[in-house]
């Protein structure tokens, strides 16, 4: 089992504690390890955003926490709701926390909301489940809602069906859904795919006013770190199932320790970058979770892993503290890379040459 250090404080506001998760699935392939000891805690009024691309393993470590995929095996870990053990509980128990304690806002509203029931009636569901409210409490809640996430006409909107709203007002429904219990916890699963820069900037904006308003967390799922920069308060980076870099978010983004981190980053545009400037790609793809490399799993894309037969082929890396105790990467040169800048991340990348491995395929979380 990792002995990783634990990557907050634990203390009376903290509400989620996973230590150590390990889970996998079965297939006719093989067996796809899609969290390999994972361990974060999460504090009341906390933004804390999981970072990776499609195949990290971040959506699968959030829909374990409510138990939302029945093919998934939990292998070992615990997963801490308030302190009581998750994987303890029943169906039944487990029903009463979704929804009610704990909420999730799926990627795509689309196919999350049932097309033949109207937007009121569906918001107002919730209220309906879990806290006993009549047809017509339920539909005052559904408008009350709609109208704290900025849908204009809340009345109106609520007997609309989800096909007549737009992707941004659709995504603000499943956000209004989500909060109708005033939840301790929201689980935001990529909440602004396919939406233009500015609705995904009111969107946001509106799920922090939320989440203020009714002082509960935030668990936000993305791929993109540009997303996340000045709305988390820590980040978790994930690569093949596993933690890549863990810290606050000023951490992450101005003392990056693990050079899958660096490679995200310099993925991103930035305002203050010449034109001429290309983005950096992260070499090949990720790595298959049911063949993961050995050692370090980043390491055939790493423009910074030493020679063949090193350590980094040979040794998996622990997560361990690096900058501060809380700042924790999971690479065997974290240090190393304490001065490096995306100039020098270009010029490595540019230097290694690294070949795309039809043997990595990508394999969605």
């Amino acid at each position: 089992m990792s002995t990783a250090p634990t990557n907050a404080p634990v203390s009376d506001q903290t509400l989620l504690s996973v230590r150590d998760l390990h889970a996998h699935f079965e297939t006719g392939d093989g067996i796809v390890r899609a969290v390999d000891g994972v361990s974060f805690d999460i504090n009341r009024g906390d933004v804390f955003s999981v970072v990776g691309e499609s195949g990290s393993g971040k959506s699968v470590t959030a829909m374990s926490i409510l138990g939302l995929i029945p093919t998934l095996k939990v292998d070992s870990g615990e997963i801490l709701w308030k302190g009581e053990n998750l994987l303890d509980y029943s169906d039944e128990e487990m029903g009463a926390i979704r929804g009610g304690e704990i909420a999730m806002i799926f990627q795509d509203p689309l196919t999350a909301l049932n097309p033949v029931h109207t937007v009121g009636r569906q918001v107002g569901e919730m209220a309906r489940i879990h806290e006993g409210l009549s047809k017509k409490e339920a539909m005052k809640r559904a408008i009350e809602m709609l109208d704290l996430v900025g849908i204009p006409e809340p009345k109106k909107r609520a007997q609309s069906y989800p096909h007549e709203f737009s992707g941004g007002m659709r995504q603000r429904a499943m956000i209004a859904m989500a909060v109708t219990c005033n939840p301790d916890l929201l689980i935001a699963d990529e909440p602004t795919t396919a939406l233009d820069v500015t609705v995904q900037a009111q969107v946001l904006e509106a799920l922090i006013a939320i989440k203020d308003e009714i002082d509960s967390a935030i668990m936000l799922i993305t791929h993109d770190l540009g997303v996340v920069a000045g709305l988390s308060d820590r980040v978790m980076v994930m690569y093949a199932g596993r933690q890549a870099e863990v810290g606050d978010a000023d951490e992450i983004f101005y003392e990056t320790r693990h050079p899958y981190t660096l490679g995200l980053m310099g993925s991103i545009p930035r305002l203050e970058s010449d034109d001429d400037d290309p983005l950096i790609p992260i070499p090949g793809s990720p790595p298959s979770l049911i063949n993961r490399p050995s050692g370090c799993a980043f390491h055939p894309r790493c423009a910074f892993s030493d020679a063949p037969g090193g350590r980094c082929d040979s040794e998996t890396p622990a997560l361990r503290s690096v900058s501060t105790t809380h700042h924790t990467a999971a690479c065997h040169y974290a240090e190393t890379l304490a001065d490096v800048t995306l100039d020098d991340l270009r010029d490595k990348v540019e230097d290694a040459h690294i070949p795309e491995d039809p043997d990595f395929v990508e394999v969605e979380s």
